[in-house]
């Protein structure tokens, strides 16, 4: 059973959000928030596996709702359902932790699939806003553009750790890692983890 949690400051957005998942066996809404800090203390109480996450809110957008849910259910899977898709508020999200990011244009099945799929550790990202994220990023190769904690990144990766074990050891969470790759990545014209780390070592980096 995964548990989710809404949190939205328009309570007929929130009853719709009800009435797509319940049909879903598997699914179980479990609280609701309508600000920031209700999303917070609830969050704590609750422990939830997902969290659906609004991006305007009174008293605090959903990118400082999102940090603070994570540091209240460290577990927790945070997926920004809005209507904006501007590259600073995608970002940011990211940045804060966030494993997803989806329109409220989706569909139904689309939703469900990206609840699921965020449960079982993976980043969801509707296409519009994975085309944003990746050309936002895109940068010519050069591994002289990485940045201090990029390479702090790529020598833990060298190391052969997992992004969990990265953002551990740099007190950042799992989905910064994952930017932070993402970014090496595109910045030395490659598309995986192996590629980077060979790809830094021949244009003269110390990764040991």
């Amino acid at each position: 059973m995964i548990t989710v949690m809404i949190v939205d400051d328009h309570p007929v957005v929130r009853a719709g959000l009800i009435g797509i998942l319940s049909p879903e066996e598997d699914l179980r809404v479990v609280g609701e928030a309508s600000s920031a800090d209700e999303a917070v203390t609830a969050a704590r109480t609750l422990q939830p596996d997902v969290v659906l996450m609004d991006l305007r809110m009174p008293g605090g957008d959903g990118v400082v709702a999102t940090a603070g849910v994570l540091a209240a259910a460290p577990q927790a899977r945070v997926v920004v359902l809005t209507t904006y898709e501007s590259d600073a508020d995608i970002l940011r999200a990211v940045e804060a932790g966030a494993a997803g990011y989806l329109l409220k244009d989706a569909g139904r099945v689309d939703l469900v699939t990206a609840i699921r799929a965020a449960a079982r550790g993976e980043t969801v990202l509707a296409p519009s806003v994975a085309t944003r994220l990746v050309n936002r990023m895109r940068r010519p190769a050069s591994a002289d553009a990485l940045s201090p904690r990029e390479l702090e990144v790529l020598r833990l990766v060298a190391k052969g750790l997992s992004n969990g074990e990265i953002g551990r050891e740099l007190h950042i969470s799992e989905a910064t890692v994952k930017t932070h790759l993402l970014r090496t990545f595109a910045k030395l014209g490659v598309s995986d983890r192996t590629a980077a780390v060979t790809t830094a070592l021949a244009a003269g980096h110390q990764l040991s």
